[in-house]
């Protein structure tokens, strides 16, 4: 384990003031670390503790919090009844304190802004959930949340809720491939979208993109449009009109084995993972954490820069609304129009806790820092890739003047939240977590499943928890397949951690094969599938390289079908062509054209030779491949790298 020191240690007051410390006393006891044994020992009491600690409202009580206490699948608040919606919104709506206070501040890129109170957000809901019922949507239908950060995305995702449509938020940067996989995972035959959107100024039109990934698939009945005017599609339902509908006040109740939403997320191989959450899963383990670990209280503002297709955006809806936050959406480019512009935003609307990756960290460090003021922030969240210690020590040193605690957190679409954090009752030392998550039972194995100190291993959870995804869409086996065949009856996250004697714990990388690019976690076969698609690739592989800016930036090698007149013309060509399908931020660094790819005999691409190759790491065994002699040749056609480069 790295010998780092402490760079921020907890104040008295501070700590005595905190939600954990106070609700950690007032069930008897007095550290963390004996806290943090009886949440994994006791896990049915401490879970019926941990929902109550953020005030979950049940229609119907549950027998239980741990009904079943098989791994794989247990039963939580078996029994049960509710609507996440009653807790989130509902509850600050009928409050004197709360119900004119900001559940929602936006602002874009371009300055625009919008706030609306508890109070507004309720009759947004209600207003689209009567909508959404007059269109013929009902319980148990499937839809696709293809939108920017707008405060309608939020009244979308919980009017879905309160009527039990399940929804799977979307990447708003995806091009309509990935968009249409996600179409086709899901079965979805409701897709809800913007008009358009802007980045850096520039306009892109979502709902050209909705139209050629439907081209692509066949459940998709109809078309929500979030627009002012027409779109110029004949059939489409325009989200605006569905607000001027007279609110509904019924509430669909639902026991705690019923989705709430399918997040995706990408694996090596294979079409993305679509994990299952629930209304008592998902918010209640986001709302804990964020609660608990963050102390994130009511009248706090959550900001976290992320979009609504990934976890975080989930996460910010969820962990702050639940705990009767205001949650803060930034639409845009963090740097655009000026490259102050995020941490303006962040003081201006007087952020208390600001969510960022470390990718964007070293992106902002190139940038001018005078005059960055952020006097309201209590505490900077990190989630998304492992840390660098020079990016970490500026973040809290140059923007947080050595006073703002950072804390490292980390877990996953899967997992609803984190399984690694970073208390407010410890320390803090640089790019490491100083505990394991209350009620996450964390460890790391070796590879023959013992556990290890001061030794990279696989990061395990040994007992079920709140929040863990009910399964993979219809696709339990693939579930199992993932998360318990490594050892037997614990559940494998796919991390490389190191944990200390005291405690601590190093976050090293994934263990597989999944590219984490600006904090974007990609599936190489994603990426392969689009350049596949180009008439001129007949085979391709991707592989995730570290990058000073994104942490990882893909790197792409391709065989083609047939000879170029001008490669560097074709290498051009086909960046573009991926940055079209899969999204700009998804456009890879390089392009090398190859004569082969290294495969077993099975046809199983071998990624990690095409990595050692790139990273000039002499010669492996390649006595498994089918064709042993194609090693050499991607190294010498690396050495000449006449191909790979993208201006």
């Amino acid at each position: 384990m790295m010998n780092l020191r402490p760079s921020w240690v907890p104040e008295e007051k501070m700590m005595k003031e905190t939600r954990l410390y106070q609700w950690m006393h007032s069930l008897g006891f007095s550290s963390y670390d004996e806290f943090y044994q009886a949440s994994i020992k006791q896990t049915d009491w401490f879970w019926k503790e941990a929902e109550k600690a953020v005030g979950i409202q049940w229609a119907t009580p549950y027998e239980a919090a741990l009904g079943d206490h098989q791994f794989m699948w247990p039963k939580w608040y078996k029994g049960g009844k509710l609507n996440i919606v009653e807790t989130a919104v509902d509850k600050w709506a009928s409050e004197e304190d709360t119900k004119n206070q900001p559940a929602i501040i936006w602002g874009n890129e371009a300055g625009e802004e919008s706030t609306w109170s508890f109070n507004q957000l309720q009759e947004k809901v209600n207003r689209l959930a009567a909508g959404f019922i007059k269109e013929g949507l009902q319980k148990g239908d499937v839809a696709i949340i293809y939108m920017p950060m707008l405060p309608e995305t939020v009244a979308v995702m919980l009017a879905f809720a309160k009527i039990g449509v399940i929804f799977s938020p979307v990447f708003s940067g995806y091009g309509s491939e990935p968009l249409a996989v996600r179409i086709r995972a899901s079965g979805a035959t409701i897709v809800v979208t913007g008009h358009e959107m802007t980045r850096r100024g520039k306009t892109i039109n979502m709902r050209e993109c909705v139209a050629d990934a439907i081209q692509k698939t066949h459940t998709v009945e109809k078309v929500i449009v979030h627009s002012s005017s027409d779109t110029g599609y004949t059939h489409d339902i325009i989200l605006n009109n569905l607000l001027k509908e007279q609110p509904v006040t019924e509430t669909v109740y639902v026991t705690n084995e019923e989705p709430l939403m399918i997040l995706y997320t990408s694996g090596t191989t294979g079409t993305p993972k679509g994990a299952v959450h629930t209304h008592a899963g998902f918010p209640v383990k986001a709302a804990f954490d964020a609660g608990l670990c963050m102390n994130i209280k009511k009248g706090d503002r959550l900001c976290w820069l992320t979009d609504m297709g990934w976890m975080m955006g989930p996460f910010l809806v969820f962990g702050g609304l639940v705990n009767g936050s205001t949650i803060v959406l930034y639409d845009g480019a963090p740097d655009y129009p000026h490259e102050q512009h995020i941490w303006s935003f962040i003081n201006q609307h007087q952020v208390t806790h600001f969510g960022l990756s470390p990718t964007f960290v070293r992106s902002a460090m190139q940038h001018k820092t005078a005059n960055i003021q952020l006097p309201h922030v209590k505490a900077i969240i990190s989630t998304g890739e492992p840390w660098n210690e020079a990016p970490w020590q500026w973040l809290f040193e140059t923007i947080g003047k050595k006073n703002i605690p950072i804390l490292n957190y980390s877990g996953g679409t899967e997992v609803s939240g984190g399984i690694l954090g970073s208390t407010l009752l410890r320390p803090i030392k640089p790019i490491l977590f100083n505990a394991a998550i209350l009620g996450m039972a964390a460890d790391v194995y070796d590879d023959a499943g013992n556990s290890v100190i001061n030794e990279v291993g696989e990061l395990v959870v040994k007992k079920p928890w709140v929040g863990m995804t009910c399964g993979f869409w219809n696709e339990p086996e693939r579930y199992e397949e993932t998360y318990f065949k490594r050892f037997d009856g614990v559940w494998t996250h796919g991390d490389w951690v190191m944990q200390s004697e005291s405690g601590e714990f190093h976050l090293t990388g994934r263990s597989d094969d999944v590219i984490n690019t600006a904090g974007k976690r990609v599936g190489p076969a994603e990426i392969e599938s689009i350049l596949v698609g180009h008439r001129a690739v007949q085979e391709a592989a991707v592989i995730g390289v570290k990058d000073d800016v994104k942490g990882e930036a893909l790197v792409c090698f391709v065989v083609i079908s047939k000879q170029c007149l001008d490669k560097a013309i074709f290498v051009q060509e086909l960046s573009k062509h991926v940055g079209m399908h899969a999204g700009k931020a998804l456009t890879p660094k390089e392009i090398h054209i190859i004569s082969a790819l290294p495969k077993t005999r099975n046809g199983k691409i071998v990624r990690r030779l095409l990595k050692d190759a790139y990273e000039h790491k002499g010669s492996p065994d390649v006595s498994s491949l089918e064709n042993p002699d194609v090693y050499e040749d991607i190294v010498d056609q690396l050495k000449k790298n006449i191909t790979g480069s993208i201006k």
